[in-house]
């Protein structure tokens, strides 16, 4: 994993948050969690390559074409990283209620080692991780608005993470999570 604080200035990412909240198009996704029907706690987008349909979550999303804003934000994280990506999703937490569960990214469409590039504006969040097996092996990183942070290797075998729920007021954040879909 490497963690870049800032990749992006706090004017940029004021602005491309702003952009972001404008342009996308939100979802509010409905899951089935033990035969009963839940609203994700989160808004989502999935944009990318025409053929790239994702699955998660027992979820599947054709992508939305792209859009500039996320082309400029792709480029500069594949500069940064080396590599070139074909999709992102997009999740946007509305206040400290919104999170996202313990997962690993290890979908097969993403691959054996997938690389997952995230970006995050607005509000600052904790990303939690721990490890699988060495359940004490954990770590926080509060992700600030212009953060980037970058997973790759084998990282979704041996890690969960999560954005766990806050009892502080918060104000919304995008992360958005680019990635290979195959």
């Amino acid at each position: 994993m490497l963690h870049y604080a800032a990749l992006f200035s706090r004017s940029e990412a004021d602005e491309l948050f702003q952009q972001l909240r404008r342009e996308i198009a939100w979802r509010q996704e409905q899951i089935t969690v033990y035969g009963r029907v839940h609203a994700v706690p989160r808004l989502t987008a999935w944009y990318g390559d025409p053929d790239k349909t994702y699955t998660y979550s027992g979820l599947t999303s054709q992508p939305q074409p792209w859009v500039p804003v996320l082309l400029d934000i792709k480029e500069r994280i594949e500069r940064v990283s080396g590599t070139t990506f074909n999709s992102v999703l997009l999740n946007l937490y509305r206040d400290g209620s919104d999170s996202v569960s313990w997962h690993a990214d290890d979908e097969p469409e993403l691959g054996l080692n997938p690389v997952i590039a995230s970006v995050s504006f607005g509000e600052s969040r904790e990303f939690q991780m721990k490890h699988r097996k060495k359940r004490a092996c954990r770590q926080t990183i509060v992700l600030e608005s212009g953060s980037f942070l970058l997973m790759r290797g084998p990282t979704q075998h041996h890690w969960l993470h999560q954005i766990p729920k806050s009892p502080r007021p918060l104000r919304e954040r995008i992360n958005l999570t680019y990635r290979v879909v195959s």
